[in-house]
């Protein structure tokens, strides 16, 4: 009896409270990255790994985005001491309501990667606090 009850104690402590819970992956807001983003097709082309070039990085949010001057960096990895490096810096305008947002090339940023290798890709506020980040893989083409 001790040993059915020793077992039912174990499964309600250890394992019920696993499927009571909802457990994501990932917290919001997501970036990611596409070849470019078209108003009737959407995002084209979404990948992790891309040959140099322009690219189009994604926001996607399930709530509003609440900011309005954001950044763009891309910080890229240093073979030689393993850290990654800053890279480049884009600034934005973006409404507050936005929760879907895509960030191309235009007048005044380029958003190209003009070299091989590992960036870590972040959305900043005005106060160049991280909102979303990824990783992305640049190669030869």
């Amino acid at each position: 009896m001790k040993k059915v009850f020793l077992n039912i104690f174990v499964l309600s402590v250890f394992f019920l409270p696993g499927f009571l819970t909802t457990v994501f992956a990932q917290n919001e807001p997501v970036l990611y990255f596409c070849e470019k983003y078209d108003s009737n097709k959407g995002e084209i082309g979404v990948s992790d790994r891309f040959t140099t070039g322009y690219l189009t990085v994604m926001v996607k949010s399930d709530y509003e985005l609440d900011l309005e001057d954001v950044h763009i960096q891309f910080d890229r990895l240093d073979e030689r001491s393993k850290k990654f490096e800053f890279y480049k810096k884009f600034d934005y305008v973006i409404e507050p309501e936005m929760s879907y947002v895509f960030f191309a090339k235009n007048d005044d940023s380029d958003l190209k990667f003009e070299e091989p290798g590992f960036y870590r890709v972040f959305l900043l506020d005005d106060n160049d606090k991280t909102v979303a980040s990824a990783l992305i893989e640049i190669v030869s083409k």
